[in-house]
């Protein structure tokens, strides 16, 4: 159990960064355009470029035999908070609202919140299962979430925002340029003879693109605050939707994903600690920030989104480190 107090740890200096983001749109100091500003920048440039160099890094092809099943996992996990949602969220949620808070409930969020916990638990390992992760979610995100919250199957914008999300094409990037250009995974360790180095132009672009990710976590954690100062809550009681999608993902879709893994590993199919830590943190997240956005564009609930993304949020500092806690504790 000397993990949980890194959870803990991570959890709460998190939440303070995130308040922090909170603190400067309540101030003023950075507005709601200045949040979509550095959104897209995160989205479009800082990110894919800590997908490309932890690639490098960590990806090889013995990785790749071992961890092939881990973008399968991340669809799983989500479709397993779907049938989740499916079973709970009716008992909660009218007609008119069911596919929004369905959607919300499969929709953890599950590169920026979890990233800074699993670094601190796996290090390196631990980043390479999360952008893993990804890819599947990615998929899952734009054809079975967008089929869920629109009530009809994905059409061709779906496919074309899917083949080109740069954090889904950095990840296919940083793979083949690390299966297939033995050398770049190496390059980090490259000390350059002199001025003159062939090996120097290629270690200050894998440089520059290493310290350009390494602003992914403290800034996505800053624009998830600045988003939550940005909502509008003016109506502070909790509805029944509302009820219904915190239970389901917080509790009912972690508590799910944990027997599903059981079951796997009774039947012979064992996940190794790492992947399957990692994914039993990302079911645990809370709603995806990205749900509001995706929401509002495809005709959902955005008041429903919104408060889902900042309740749940507010909920995981307690919920998260309490599920990570019985998961040890019970060694699942």
């Amino acid at each position: 159990m000397t993990d949980l107090p890194i959870v803990i740890l991570k959890i709460s200096a998190m939440f303070l960064v995130m308040a922090a983001g909170w603190f400067a749109r309540w101030r003023g100091y950075l507005t709601d355009a200045v949040g979509q500003v550095m959104g897209r920048m995160l989205v479009d440039l800082i990110f894919p470029a800590l997908v490309v160099t932890q690639m490098l890094k960590t990806i090889n092809p013995q990785v790749m035999r071992e961890r092939w099943y881990i973008p399968l996992l991340g669809v799983g996990i989500m479709v397993v908070a779907e049938i989740v949602a499916l079973a709970v969220i009716p008992f909660f949620s009218g007609k008119t609202k069911k596919n929004t808070a369905i959607f919300l409930t499969a929709m953890p969020n599950w590169i920026y919140l979890p990233l800074p916990i699993v670094l601190g638990l796996f290090g390196d390992a631990g980043v390479r299962d999360i952008l893993l992760y990804n890819v599947g979610f990615q998929l899952a995100l734009w054809t079975i979430g967008i089929w869920t919250l629109r009530s009809s199957a994905p059409d061709i914008k779906s496919f074309r925002a899917l083949a080109l999300n740069p954090g889904l094409l950095a990840t296919v990037a940083g793979i083949f340029m690390a299966l297939f250009c033995p050398a770049s995974g190496a390059i980090d360790s490259i000390k350059p003879s002199g001025i003159f180095s062939m090996w120097l132009p290629a270690l200050a672009v894998f440089q520059a693109l290493d310290m350009l990710g390494s602003l992914t976590i403290p800034l996505s954690l800053l624009i998830t605050g600045i988003q939550l100062g940005g909502l509008n809550l003016s109506d502070h009681i909790p509805s029944r939707n509302l009820v219904g999608v915190l239970v389901s993902r917080l509790i009912f879709a972690p508590l799910a994903t944990v027997l599903i893994v059981q079951f796997l590993d009774r039947i012979g199919l064992n996940i190794g600690e790492v992947p399957r830590m990692t994914g039993y943190l990302i079911s645990a997240m809370p709603v995806a920030i990205s749900c509001s956005i995706v929401a509002e564009r495809f005709s959902g609930d955005a008041a429903l989104a919104a408060k889902s993304i900042f309740y749940s949020t507010l909920l995981s500092v307690v919920t998260v480190p309490v599920f990570y806690y019985a998961v040890r504790c019970f060694d699942l």
